[in-house]
């Protein structure tokens, strides 16, 4: 197997195992997703250029930022706590094993449980305050889903190309 193939396949490994950590909590999805463009980068059948991958980089650094910031601003907003935003992330690792509902249904429910169980609201208090946090995660999580899509479309193309 020649270098090339090999990068190709290293790229392509990386591309779709940043599209599962987009989804995971424990992988860094896209980044995992923009490691696998630097490495097809290297690879004869790439052309893209490095302000190409400097400008994927921004989108990565700006999704990261995002991932933490976006969750706390909108359970905040709702009126929700830290408790709900970990009970969130406690939701999707436990709905990780009950694919596809689990990953929808179970990062709300463990927003709620966690707010009643944690804090002393009342559970419409709760109720809203797990809407926060899992419309902040849903938000997150569609955009590194998107990104991780976009990087995994360019290495298809620049392949067939």
């Amino acid at each position: 197997m020649d270098q090339n193939t090999l990068l190709n396949i290293l790229s392509g490994f990386l591309l779709i195992l940043g599209l599962i950590g987009t989804i995971l909590p424990v992988l860094p999805g896209s980044l995992l997703s923009f490691i696998g463009l630097v490495v097809f980068k290297f690879s004869n059948d790439s052309n893209y250029s490095w302000i190409a991958l400097l400008v994927a980089l921004f989108f990565v650094i700006l999704g990261i930022l995002f991932d933490y910031l976006l969750p706390i601003y909108m359970t905040k907003k709702l009126g929700g706590t830290k408790y709900g935003i970990w009970g969130s992330i406690l939701g999707l690792i436990i709905g990780f094993f009950f694919p596809p509902f689990g990953f929808i249904v179970a990062p709300f429910l463990g927003a709620f449980i966690a707010e009643l169980l944690f804090t002393k609201i009342k559970s419409v208090s709760a109720l809203k305050s797990a809407l926060g946090s899992f419309l902040g995660f849903i938000l997150t999580t569609g955009y590194d889903v998107i990104l991780s899509l976009i990087f995994i479309t360019i290495f298809i193309y620049q392949l067939l190309n």
